[in-house]
């Protein structure tokens, strides 16, 4: 199979969105478990 590196990818028009996203969510993430130790600690 060949892979030509112009594939689309699924739900969105490009991958930068997915990184995007993916990157959102770990801040996301990582401000909740900041605020949470910071509550609980």
């Amino acid at each position: 199979m060949e892979n030509s590196g112009d594939e689309k990818a699924p739900l969105f028009k490009s991958w930068t969105y997915w990184y995007i996203l993916v990157l959102a969510i770990l801040v996301l993430l990582i401000g909740l478990f900041y605020l949470f130790t910071k509550k609980y600690a």
